[in-house]
């Protein structure tokens, strides 16, 4: 756990969030400021700044934060019509808390990926 890191505060109870999914390890609470009808984060509860090292560092904890995932978005009711799954990684990209998360995002037609410049 980082003591600066806010996710590892909501792990560690220390901040409260609206959990829809939880396993050993990973835990999902809702966005605080959603883009979409449906917004979840999840997260290992394991630090990690990204999903780069992540995935060099755990691989298993990779496929659980997949699985977990998966589980918000069927809960959510998002697998028939489609959902999007992003993992900011670094600055350019906006990751603004620097623990390996993913957004869950749907409920509504979301758009282009990108804004065409």
């Amino acid at each position: 756990m980082d003591n600066d890191c806010l996710f590892c505060r909501i792990v560690a109870g220390e901040i409260p969030a609206t959990v829809v999914h939880e396993t050993d390890t990973t835990l999902a609470f809702r966005d605080i400021d959603p883009k979409a009808p449906v917004h979840v984060l999840v997260i290992p509860k394991e630090h990690h700044a990204d999903v780069v090292t992540l995935a060099q560092n755990d691989p298993t904890g990779s496929a659980d934060l997949l699985a977990a995932c998966a589980a918000v978005a069927e809960a959510e009711g998002l697998i028939m019509e489609g959902f999007r799954l992003l993992f900011n990684t670094g600055g350019y990209a906006g990751q603004e808390v620097f623990h390996v998360h993913a957004h869950v995002l749907g409920g509504e037609p979301l758009g282009p990926m990108l804004a065409r410049r």
